[in-house]
């Protein structure tokens, strides 16, 4: 017999908010199962009923925010990281901005409250990092399946053969666990470009160690469809709502 599932959960898997933001709009009466307001937290359905969000939860959300900062060397993506080194977040000012004439009408003196990391970038690494405050979006991001693809540009040293440059892309175990297929192939005589489906804890660095390889650099270039482009390094911009990654 089917058992009843909590409404947060349910919003979280239809990709709606995450649980943390369901909890809050059950809380202020947002949201309906089959048409009926749910407000006590707990509050629990059958998967086949229909379950929404109002209006005023999606007008909380077009109002949350979601930038793209070209992380340079010395800054941790997380608090928790290594204390001793700045958050990337602080980078996250009006002086840091990328003007865009796209942006026009936008403030960048936006409340900052809530803005996180969608997915870590080493403190020795650069490129494409994703602050948002949107749960939808870093569910997206780093969710356990997530589909997003994530894109590098490793300059290496060392000697590569095709056997390995093979077991690169799929043979390798990081902690017990057969990593997913990559696409590994050379960008130039110095660098190799890695596009990823996940993301463990400095797995590049350790893939490449696994095959005799010492990285000298790396940095993240796109996620999903959206590229960190012209972006220059400690800068940041919106990412705008024609955008989709």
């Amino acid at each position: 017999m089917e058992e009843k599932v909590r409404v947060s959960k349910l919003l979280s898997e239809l990709g709606l908010c995450s649980r943390r933001e369901a909890d809050s709009y059950i809380e202020q009466g947002l949201v309906t199962v089959d048409g009926e307001v749910v407000n006590e937290l707990g509050s629990r359905a059958f998967r086949y009923q229909k379950i929404e969000l109002q209006s005023g939860a999606k007008v909380q959300q077009a109002s949350r925010v979601t930038v793209i900062l070209n992380k340079p060397v010395g800054f941790i993506s997380h608090f928790d990281d290594e204390k001793d080194y700045p958050p990337a977040a602080s980078l996250i000012t009006p002086e840091n901005y990328f003007a865009s004439p796209l942006d026009k009408g936008r403030s960048v003196r936006f409340n900052t409250r809530g803005l996180a990391p969608a997915g870590r970038l080493d403190i020795d690494s650069t490129g494409m990092l994703v602050l948002t405050q949107d749960g939808r979006i870093a569910k997206l991001l780093i969710g356990e399946n997530s589909p997003i693809e994530k894109e590098y540009l490793v300059r290496v040293e060392g000697e590569l053969s095709f056997e390995n440059l093979d077991r690169l892309k799929h043979g390798l175990e990081l902690d017990g666990v057969t990593l997913k297929p990559a696409q590994v192939s050379w960008q130039n005589e110095e660098q190799l470009r890695f596009v990823l489906r996940e993301g463990r804890k400095r797995q590049i660095r350790r893939m490449c160690e696994m095959v005799g390889l010492k990285v000298l650099g790396l940095k993240r270039v796109r996620m999903g469809r959206i590229s960190l482009g012209a972006l220059p390094a400690g800068k940041w911009r919106f990412v705008r709502s024609e955008e989709q990654f």
